[in-house]
């Protein structure tokens, strides 16, 4: 396959997304420190929207959306990202950046599910196995973390909050799979940050006019760490990767591309032991065997894969 063709670009587009995911529970964690996770959210999609206006200023991705497709891209935003980055970041706050990152490697199967329902697009036998496998690959681990360790309130609360999240982002994929036949990537990654960044600082500040705070809204930034953080989720984390999933949708299909993120995993699982030292067991890494094989298997067979004209 041409490194040139659509195809190539949209894989590599899905490559580089699985890898920015997986690094960004990373400074998920480290942004945490200096916030809570409204706040965290606020000052991302503020540094998101500022650099997506600054592209369209210098000519980069210009677009036009009338009123009428300005409602059919809202709902997307309101799954991807206020609701996916809502739970996400309230459930990090509850368990390791590792586990997070591996619950949420239940996208696909979500994905793969709602595709068929909803915009008529089925797997073949071959990637629902591998499917199944890749979570299967979760479930083990969660499973086997619960008896080891026990599984409190808090946690079980954390557990819950990711899978809310991955499945915003399961709505998402299927949403935005269809919507690329009709709009641009720029135009839908432009709407995508806006509506980020008015719901986010709307509730952030409410949050702080309510507790007499707002002069704490820029605290955050007193720390260098915070900083580096926020800007690698805003502009890499939320803009550009928002950008490389509306790419990739727009050619290939909603659970080939839901599938990558498991990928991520591997890259959480290991930045999580390197930079966060947090310690994994022996069924984190039998279960990262299972995610890789069936990340490989959903899209090794999905090539050849005949995809149904969307209905209209």
């Amino acid at each position: 396959m041409s490194l040139s063709t659509p195809i190539s670009k949209a894989y590599a587009a899905a490559v580089a997304y699985a890898v920015i995911i997986g690094f960004s529970f990373i400074f998920v964690k480290f942004a945490l420190r200096s916030t809570d996770p409204v706040g965290l959210l606020a000052h991302r999609f503020t540094v998101s929207f500022a650099a997506a206006n600054l592209l369209a200023l210098t000519g980069w991705g210009k677009f036009r959306i009338s009123g009428p497709g300005f409602i059919k891209l809202l709902p997307i935003a309101v799954f991807y990202p206020s609701l996916f980055f809502v739970f996400q970041a309230f459930g990090l706050s509850r368990l390791p950046s590792s586990e997070a990152g591996i619950i949420q490697a239940a996208i696909p199967i979500m994905t793969m599910v709602l595709a068929a329902l909803f915009i008529k697009e089925h797997a073949t036998v071959w990637q629902k196995l591998c499917i199944l496998m890749s979570v299967g690959g979760v479930s083990f681990i969660v499973v086997m973390s619960g008896q080891q360790t026990g599984t409190g309130t808090a946690k079980l609360t954390g557990y819950i909050l990711i899978l809310l999240s991955a499945f915003s982002s399961a709505v998402y994929n299927v949403m935005a799979r269809k919507l690329t036949q009709t709009y641009r990537v720029a135009e839908m990654t432009y709407i995508m940050m806006g509506i980020g960044f008015v719901v986010f600082n709307a509730i952030s500040l409410s949050q702080h006019a309510v507790r007499g705070t707002l002069a704490d809204y820029f605290e955050p930034f007193a720390d260098m760490r915070f900083v580096i953080s926020i800007l690698y989720l805003g502009l890499l984390s939320s803009l550009l990767t928002s950008y490389l999933t509306n790419y990739a949708l727009s050619h290939i299909q909603a659970s080939q591309m839901s599938v990558f993120i498991n990928l991520s995993v591997l890259v959480t699982i290991s930045a999580g032991i390197l930079v966060l030292r947090e310690t994994l067991a022996w069924h984190h890494f039998a279960g990262a065997v299972l995610i890789l094989g069936g990340v490989i298997g959903v899209n090794v067979r999905g090539n050849r894969y005949k995809k149904r004209h969307f209905r209209t």
